[in-house]
């Protein structure tokens, strides 16, 4: 099914001025920022984390690393049988236990990715702390998980799409609402 855009909410200049103001509030609060890992959600949470990590090497020469973390596994949606199939991509090069993780991902939903990503890290070890990141907070909560650092609220309905697109997979930085085309008859 083919969709139709109905807005546009972000440009690049946009999304960029909500990472520097997520990353100055990131070190605002956050004293040690030694011990801050960034843990990125494949795909697009990956690549906000990254953009996150490198402006604050820009701001307070620390670097902090970033690990991705593929939630196929502890998805509730799937069953083990299918999840089996899937290749697993996560690639944390560092324990997260005693650190303070920075969860990362584009679009806050339902809460079912962010429910999935903690049980995937907390199976590395226990972090000292975990702190979520969302680009786009678009409402609709199944579960009682709210976002740290967020870029935009942007209230949807259910039937609205919201697809982040950044340079690095989509070759454009963007965030646009779309609904799905009517079929005709």
């Amino acid at each position: 099914m083919e969709e139709k855009i109905k807005a546009r909410i972000m440009d690049a200049g946009k999304i960029r001025r909500c990472l520097y103001r997520m990353a100055t509030e990131i070190i605002e609060r956050n004293r040690n920022l030694k011990n801050l890992v960034i843990v990125g959600i494949r795909t697009r949470g990956i690549y906000v984390g990254k953009r996150i990590a490198q402006i604050i090497k820009e701001m307070e020469g620390v670097e902090v690393p970033v690990g991705v973390l593929d939630i196929t596994a502890y998805r509730d949606d799937i069953s083990a049988m299918e999840t089996g199939h899937m290749v697993k991509k996560t690639r944390i090069d560092f324990p997260p236990a005693k650190k303070d993780v920075l969860l990362v991902d584009d679009v806050l939903f339902t809460g079912r990715t962010i429910r999935a990503a903690m049980e995937g890290l907390f199976k590395m070890g226990r972090p000292q702390t975990v702190q979520l990141l969302i680009l786009i907070d678009r409402g609709h909560r199944e579960l009682p998980i709210r976002a740290d650092y967020v870029g935009k609220v942007l209230p949807t309905s259910r039937r609205e799409i919201v697809q982040v697109h950044l340079r690095e997979v989509d070759d454009a930085d963007e965030v646009l609402i779309t609904e799905p085309k009517k079929l005709s008859k």
